[in-house]
């Protein structure tokens, strides 16, 4: 009996987990506006190593240009690119070649916003 309820206890806390960390869905371009701080990374949800993050990513009519992106010996700015919202989700081209990074939004606030990439890596940001 107690083996059930243990494996019960994580039944739920898992639904549970599920629905805290579920994806919104980005309706448009709007959704995206301003100039977000990247303050740094992490590989999933359960990583405890951050990477420091010193680019902004500033979307503005209808385009995203990531400034300020660290390169040993200094820091360069990309080019501005056409991005898309695509059922829910930020597409980014890739520059340079063809292809984009596809982003899901977890979690927003007036001044905070977290995107998942396709690989569960996370991207934590603040409006600048």
């Amino acid at each position: 009996m107690k083996n059930l309820a243990g494996v019960m206890a994580v039944v739920v806390l898992s639904v549970w987990a599920s629905f805290v960390y579920a994806d919104i869905p980005l309706e448009s371009k709007d959704d995206m506006h301003g100039t977000w701080k990247l303050q740094y990374t992490k590989n999933s949800l359960t990583a405890k190593e951050t990477v420091q993050r010193e680019d902004s990513w500033v979307f503005n009519g209808g385009k995203v240009t990531i400034i300020n992106i660290a390169r040993e010996g200094g820091h360069y700015d990309q080019v501005p690119l056409n991005y898309e919202i695509d059922n829910g989700k930020l597409k980014v081209p890739f520059v340079g070649r063809s292809g984009f990074d596809t982003f899901t939004l977890v979690e927003r606030t007036a001044d905070t916003m977290t995107l998942k990439g396709k690989f569960g890596e996370l991207y934590y940001f603040v409006k600048k």
